[in-house]
């Protein structure tokens, strides 16, 4: 493991070291994050393909002193470099699924057209070639004893890293913060839609116990159905009924207990951004009023922690790009090293 000490977190991070300025290494890092550039079937703004860049700049701006694990960042966190073959393939599918959700939004028939029928299967195929790329990269990590996390790119990208945590670590459960459900089934046609990453999951990964979804204020009525027939592997807890809740008195606190609780012993965190009140994200993909502010999240995952629960893996995605501040990436550059932290201090009893 690296040995970070005599680093001092108090410099200016040198912007040639790696992600929040550390001197580090992959082969030194217990952490590896896998940047992941994809946005091929989001349905409203791009951008989130580069978000990973930009949040690794905007991360030379976050102070690595965290008074809750203050130790956490010496154990070394190793962001890798975007994958330029998989950025590429991203932008040529991006612009053929622009092209076919216009399509099939003036209500034509996909199959009456060979054009639109060849792209909706190049899709398809495209986004099933990343998801084994992802599965291949992380169960390579993971067999190297690292941790890992995900920085996408869209909500689709984390089912081949899921299908190595669950082969790793077995029986498991997912929090998902987030403003969609994403249990809807091959969303405007694509299989593995950035809407449908959950169903997905639900439906390949048997080792998956129990989603808990929170935060959850925009969905169709079929996803209100499968998580009512679900008989309680999936646990949504919608944003309209947190509120309530809250307004009639109760605490916060008391809020995530319940959904604390509810997980098992090995916790997965699905962190999508837009999940954050729309000022802390303004250029996310799908925003949707309403949300939290990132301590209020940052609560939730302290409380699996302090828990005794083990943190197994996270990704973080839907980060947009836009603006002139670049705020996007700041707010997701310190979601990530705080979601680096508890990772880390998770399993560092456990090694």
């Amino acid at each position: 493991m690296v040995d970070l000490s005599n680093y001092d977190p108090n410099s200016v991070s040198n912007p040639e070291n790696n992600i929040f300025g550390l001197p580090t290494s992959e082969d030194n890092s217990r952490l590896v994050i896998l940047p992941v550039p994809w946005e091929v079937t989001v349905s409203n703004t791009a951008g989130t393909a580069r978000a990973p860049e930009a949040i690794f700049k905007a991360s030379l701006q976050v102070d690595l002193f965290d008074s809750e694990m203050p130790e956490a960042w010496k154990q070394g966190f190793f962001l890798r470099h975007p994958d330029k073959k998989i950025l590429m393939k991203s932008d040529y599918l991006r612009k053929e699924a622009e092209l076919y959700i216009d399509y099939i939004s003036r209500g034509e028939d996909v199959q009456a057209n060979h054009f639109m029928t060849k792209t909706l299967k190049e899709v398809n195929e495209g986004s099933l070639y990343l998801n084994n790329w992802i599965y291949e990269q992380t169960r390579a990590l993971l067999e190297k004893g690292k941790l890992v996390g995900l920085l996408g790119g869209d909500h689709s990208t984390p089912l081949g890293f899921l299908k190595a945590i669950a082969e790793k670590h077995g029986s498991f459960g997912i929090i998902q913060i987030d403003a969609h459900c994403d249990l809807r089934d091959t969303y405007e046609g694509f299989v593995y839609s950035h809407a449908s990453i959950m169903y997905n999951v639900l439906k390949e990964i048997p080792e998956l116990e129990r989603l808990i979804q929170v935060g959850i204020r925009d969905y169709s009525q079929s996803e209100w159905e499968y998580i009512r027939s679900s008989n309680y592997r999936v646990i949504t807890y919608f944003d309209k009924d947190i509120r309530r809740r809250m307004f009639e008195g109760q605490s916060w606190g008391q809020v995530v207990d319940d959904i604390v609780e509810k997980l098992p012993q090995k916790v997965y965190i699905s962190f999508d951004i837009d999940g954050l009140d729309r000022k802390l994200c303004p250029f996310t993909g799908t925003p949707v009023p309403g949300g939290y502010e990132l301590e209020q999240v940052f609560h939730i995952f302290h409380k699996v922690l302090s828990s005794g629960r083990q943190i197994i893996g996270f990704d973080l995605s839907e980060v947009g790009l836009g603006g002139d501040t670049d705020w996007d990436a700041n707010v997701g550059a310190r979601a990530l090293f705080k979601l680096c932290n508890l990772l880390v201090t998770s399993n560092t009893a456990k090694d």
